[in-house]
């Protein structure tokens, strides 16, 4: 038996051009991103918080004629897009930054323009209860479930026993 030696390739003198991405591979990897986080929760809190700040945007003459009630609406706008971000970012502390959009969509009510004319104040409670609400996707689940294995003569297989349980 001998063998061929594998045919070499030949070099081309031109460098291999870089795969890129196409759109749909683009979308499929974002669709995949989304699903691992409480988007949606995270979108509604930002345009809750966006509403609520630029809202009370205005020129300077009329800032100045609102006062303190101006700047403490654009603060809660601030606090809301920043809960979005972290609810976005860091999933694992959905819970406490969903509380917080709650109340600082709430708190928008009386601070700025009725909650920048009920509309972020919908959209930021809106957002917050989902993502306190938000579970991650769980794992498959695996085929076969338990291992049971069957008492010798018996029609149905005994179950398996529990480690640890304390029962005899």
């Amino acid at each position: 038996m001998t063998t061929d030696p594998t045919p070499e390739r030949p070099e081309s003198s031109e460098p291999t051009a870089p795969v890129t991405p196409t759109p749909r591979g683009a979308r499929l990897a974002f669709r995949r991103w989304r699903r691992t986080r409480p988007f949606w929760a995270a979108l509604w809190t930002g345009a809750g918080g966006f509403v609520i700040f630029f809202l009370p945007m205005a020129p300077l003459g009329k800032i100045l004629q609102v006062g303190v009630g101006g700047v403490a609406g654009m603060a809660g706008g601030i606090v809301l897009m920043a809960m979005a971000l972290l609810i976005l970012l860091l999933p694992g502390q959905r819970h406490t930054a969903g509380v917080i959009a709650v109340i600082a969509g709430v708190a928008s009510f009386p601070l700025s323009n009725l909650g920048g004319l009920f509309l972020g104040m919908f959209l930021s409670v809106l957002g917050g209860s989902m993502a306190f609400a938000w579970l991650p996707e769980k794992p498959a689940r695996r085929r076969g479930g338990l291992l049971r294995r069957m008492r010798p003569g018996a029609e149905t297989p005994v179950p398996a026993k529990s480690v640890g349980s304390g029962s005899v």
